[in-house]
């Protein structure tokens, strides 16, 4: 389940509780409470290990992209010796060389960049999350310390 969607759980169970009398306190459903934040640790690690994904994904995107410029920058280095026969044609081979090489490296970055932001962004998404999580638990926790225990006769 979605951390937020638990939050949200959260948030009802409190904003739904029946009122003490003549004070300003509510009554929760400590079991309910428990097993709400019980789903939520259950969720938390799961999302984690999303965004360790999104960086190992990441990190393989970037080795890919290195591993494919490589080998276009071989691939040219090769092309050049081959033509290196006649002055026109080696003139003609470094110049291709030298194209594939920054293609090669302006696809690199493309991809790179691509990656980085991608992987931000779900981190970022990630990060925002928590951090509702995280005040919508401090909420709750504040609102269950202000509850005196009631005497009931």
């Amino acid at each position: 389940m979605d951390v937020l969607v638990l939050i949200d759980k959260l948030d009802d169970q409190i904003h739904n509780a029946k009122p003490v009398p003549l004070t300003d306190q509510v009554r929760v459903d400590k079991e309910e409470i428990y097993d709400i934040l019980d789903q939520m640790r259950a969720t938390v690690p799961e999302e984690i290990k999303q965004a360790r994904w999104i960086v190992k994904e990441r990190q393989e995107m970037l080795a890919e992209a290195k591993r494919e410029a490589e080998r276009i920058v071989k691939e040219s280095q090769d092309e050049q010796s081959r033509l290196i026969s006649e002055e026109t044609v080696v003139r003609q081979a470094e110049r291709q060389a030298e194209e594939i090489v920054e293609d090669a490296r302006a696809r690199e970055r493309e991809i790179r960049l691509g990656a980085e932001d991608y992987a931000d962004d779900i981190l970022n998404t990630l990060e925002v999350n928590l951090s509702k999580f995280t005040q919508a638990v401090q909420r709750g926790r504040e609102r269950l310390a202000g509850e005196a225990p009631s005497e009931v006769p």
